[in-house]
């Protein structure tokens, strides 16, 4: 049994350090992560309410075709990004009830949901499937992951809206830093752009009207709905060095807050984000000077853009950091978005680019943030901050930063 860790920073005595050792992605703009850091620096592909995975096959990630079927597309993209994450990553030979399994969703299995009740009005109650359960649970992705590798450790889901798999790589990474795991996988999926979601986030005037997503630009009328998913490898870092492992980037810290504001509506000035900002930095014992990007959360909304751009420049200084957001050209994937994010922090590192934010041109007047436009940022690889804000007041934070 390991020694017990040290407290967090936080808390006054840094923990164990947190290696990423491997990540997977399945996005509309590209599948695996290669393809999505090419659709990273393309053009904006949001032209419409949603922006989908189009042609897409579960079949590999199955056993079967009727195994496959039985799956929600939450769990589908799960279970390809995992593939992907292990197939870089390798599976680390430590006891499997230290292999922990956080996950993140926003709304889980909706759309099987909305299937099977079409079923019932249509067909009556004997009509609906055995497996709509295990389809339309929202912790069905993580546990499927959890069984595919054979992972006893916690598994639990967070379902915090749009700040869900941000909270998830965070509190991962504290299990591992805390000494009560030493791997952990990590990240979210969703698939809600099914009708009854468009409709009801159409009706509140959160999708974009014209069908553009225009993070921080005066045109700004609302997100495109996305999908999909990433998962990342997070491990003690000895233990990584141990096993030989390819370290990738690291955890340096995270926070989590609440805005105890209003339940869709972000606090005015961004007050709640510029406590978490403020508690991430603290967390990773680093200071607003150390940050090199910040991947934002940037949906396109009039409410959080504003609340978002003015808490950056509260708590950074007016266009002292590079600022991006991804999308424009993954849409707004809920749940799943702040682990796409992450994917693309690390794609950032490993390429020494900072993506354009896709779709705009021109920032909002007032707007004190230096958002790259246009063209991939070249820069030298640091400390990234990837915010997350989520319906119902939530903010996340995490603070990941090359292997060195």
């Amino acid at each position: 049994m390991p020694a017990p860790a040290a407290l967090s920073p936080i808390m006054g005595v840094r923990g164990r350090r947190v290696a990423i050792t491997g990540y997977g992605v399945v996005a509309p703009c590209g599948l695996g992560k290669q393809a999505f850091w090419a659709g990273l620096n393309g053009p904006a592909i949001t032209t419409g309410r949603t922006v989908e995975i189009t042609d897409w096959d579960p079949t590999p990630y199955f056993a079967n075709a009727k195994e496959a079927r039985r799956a929600d597309k939450v769990e589908q993209f799960a279970l390809a990004a995992a593939a992907e994450c292990f197939e870089q990553a390798g599976r680390p030979d430590i006891d499997s009830s230290r292999f922990g399994t956080i996950f993140a969703t926003g709304v889980g299995g909706l759309r099987s949901t909305e299937e099977q009740i079409e079923v019932l009005i249509e067909k009556g109650e004997r009509r609906v499937s055995p497996f709509l359960v295990p389809m339309m649970m929202p912790n069905a992705a993580g546990a499927a992951i959890s069984m595919r590798y054979g992972l006893q450790g916690p598994n639990e889901t967070i379902t915090t809206a749009c700040a869900a798999s941000t909270h998830a790589i965070g509190y991962a990474a504290r299990l591992i830093a805390w000494g009560m795991i030493d791997a952990c996988i990590t990240g979210g999926s969703e698939s809600a752009a099914c009708p009854i979601a468009v409709a009801s986030f159409g009706n509140m005037t959160a999708l974009s009207s014209s069908g553009n997503s225009r993070p921080f630009s005066a045109e700004r009328d609302g997100f495109v709905l996305g999908e999909g998913a990433a998962v990342l490898l997070l491990e003690e870092w000895e233990v990584a060095i141990a096993r030989g492992a390819n370290i990738i980037g690291e955890v340096l810290g995270a926070a989590s807050n609440a805005d105890a504001h209003h339940i869709t509506a972000p606090a005015p000035g961004g007050t709640g984000a510029i406590k978490c900002m403020n508690l991430a930095l603290r967390d990773a014992g680093l200071t607003t000077t150390d940050i090199r990007q910040i991947n934002a959360h940037g949906t396109s909304t009039p409410l959080n853009d504003a609340a978002e751009a003015a808490a950056v420049a509260a708590v950074f200084g007016p266009g002292t950091v590079p600022v991006t957001s991804t999308k424009g050209v993954t849409g707004h994937a809920l749940g799943a978005a702040g682990a796409l994010e992450a994917a693309a922090v690390l794609l950032s590192m490993e390429h020494s680019l900072i993506p354009p934010t896709a779709g705009t041109t021109v920032l909002d007047e007032g707007f004190e943030i230096d958002v790259v436009l246009g063209a991939a940022r070249p820069w030298t690889p640091g400390p990234t901050m990837s915010n997350s804000l989520g319906f119902g007041g939530h903010n996340g934070t995490i603070i990941l930063a090359p292997a060195s």
